[in-house]
């Protein structure tokens, strides 16, 4: 018996990878979600089923869920998005993801997996940070993700379907595409920088630290909750990471050797001094709660930088 795993966002630049990482397993059919009223199987993914689906129409989604045995929910307005219209990322990240839950329960789903953010817990992300921790969402991007969220498990706590918040810091890996609009995610515009310019221009000092995980990772991690038995689930709620803060200094210089190793030339990195009164605060974001599923990071931070300077090499180069 076949597995149809409907992806929002799945066409995305986190879903994408999820889709390739969840083709390869036997017996599962996914079932990618978009806007678009084009539903040809993209040449990334040929096997996969394409159903058009919009968070504000309500047919749609009753129509993409049907057949469905699991709900991987990507699709959401982005940050800039967000900060631009706030009620309309109340109605797409918050209702829009209520109408597509509620769609999942009625045609019987059995695990419904969204995808939220680590800025939930606040901004800038500073301390420990585990699920225990309070959240304090400051912007209308953490703030909708947070209502999405609380939908989801309260319709897990009620036993409605089985409801999985994905917590997730900052990802980063080569795309499954080109046709994205995520170049401007820090990693990835680093990587383009590189090819365009052959210098890595940072807006601050880059000494501030963040949590990265590799697109890898999160796919694997997807598949493993997918997998995951209902008893081992606990409450629902995971931090995803890479459970390592990395300055974006570091980060750089990392980005600068892989393309001298990668490309045969070493770019150079230009960013303001550091301020006499910065702060450099503490971050550890902790997945215990995961890896205590069994579950264990890769890592493949140099494969991941490694392939996306290959694609921004082949992509960016042709546009030059």
């Amino acid at each position: 018996m076949t597995n149809v795993v409907l992806i929002t966002g799945g066409f995305g630049y986190l879903g994408g990878r999820i889709a390739q990482q969840l083709a390869k397993t036997k017996g599962t059919t996914v079932r990618l979600a978009t806007r678009r009223h084009d539903t040809s199987a993209p040449a990334w993914l040929p096997e996969a089923e394409v159903v058009t689906l919009a968070l504000d129409n309500d047919p749609s989604i009753e129509t993409a869920c049907n057949g469905v045995h699991a709900v991987i929910h990507l699709a959401a307005l982005d940050a800039k998005e967000c900060g631009d219209d706030p009620q309309r990322a109340l109605q797409v990240n918050g209702a829009g993801t209520l109408k597509l839950l509620q769609a999942a329960v009625r045609a019987g789903v059995g695990k419904f997996i969204y995808f939220s953010t680590a800025h939930v817990y606040g901004a800038p992300l500073a301390g420990t940070l585990t699920e225990q921790s309070l959240p304090r969402p400051a912007h209308p991007y953490a703030i909708t993700h947070h209502i999405a969220e609380d939908f989801v498990l309260a319709a897990r706590d009620r036993g409605a379907v089985e409801g999985i918040v994905v917590r997730m810091s900052n990802g980063f890996g080569a795309p499954a595409h080109t046709d994205i609009s995520q170049w401007t995610l820090i990693v990835n515009d680093l990587c383009r920088q590189a090819i365009t310019t052959r210098e890595l221009v940072l807006r601050t000092s880059g000494l501030q630290l963040r949590d990265f995980v590799t697109l890898g990772d999160a796919a694997r991690a997807t598949e493993h909750l997918l997998r995951l038995p209902t008893s081992d689930c606990s409450d629902g709620l995971f931090n995803l990471g890479g459970a390592c803060a990395y300055s974006m200094l570091a980060l750089s210089e990392r980005i600068a050797a892989r393309c001298q190793s990668v490309l045969g030339f070493t770019p150079s990195i230009r960013r303001p001094a550091a301020t006499p009164d910065e702060k450099v605060l503490p971050l550890d974001y902790r997945i215990d709660k995961l890896r205590q599923t069994g579950f264990e990071l890769r890592g493949d931070i140099d494969f991941e930088i490694d392939a996306t300077l290959k694609i921004c090499r082949d992509f960016f180069s042709m546009k030059h």
